[in-house]
């Protein structure tokens, strides 16, 4: 016989706080995605590396949604998700979607401004592509 797991450690509602994480991680993460491609796509479309690296930040999301989802075991196969998994996956999910919002948000800017900086001179290149990569290491710290 399974032994039901204590209902003050494992709430009905427990899964749906691991959800939200993922809700989380992927609305905040594509939407700094978007913005990251948007606002550098304005400027002259021949330099695509800030547009590549707004993209990169919704697969952190995307990684971190299915990791998140593979944890949840519906009830009915025996599964036991406790609150502390549904605030924990919570935590997981706003902690990469909010820095994937900060990195598209960086990204996007000095993709805007690099890409014209550089149509006027062509050595503020290696400058831009070290400081898109300082913005898409703050997505990165979110993952890891």
């Amino acid at each position: 016989m399974i032994e039901d797991p204590n209902p003050d450690q494992a709430p009905k509602f427990a899964p749906f706080i691991g959800m939200a994480g993922i809700a989380g991680a992927m609305i905040f993460g594509c939407i700094g995605a978007a913005y990251g491609t948007a606002k550098s796509g304005i400027g002259i479309a021949g330099c695509l590396i800030p547009v590549v690296m707004s993209g990169i930040i919704a697969v952190y999301a995307l990684v971190i949604s299915v990791l998140i989802a593979q944890d949840l075991v519906p009830p009915s196969s025996g599964g036991h998700y406790s609150l502390f998994d549904g605030f924990m996956h919570l935590g997981a999910g706003l902690s990469v979607g909010l820095t994937g919002l900060a990195a598209g948000y960086t990204i996007g800017v000095v993709g805007d401004k690099g890409v014209r900086a550089y149509m006027e001179q062509s050595r503020v290149f290696v400058g831009m592509v070290l400081i898109l990569i300082f913005g898409e290491v703050l997505g990165l710290y979110g993952y890891v």
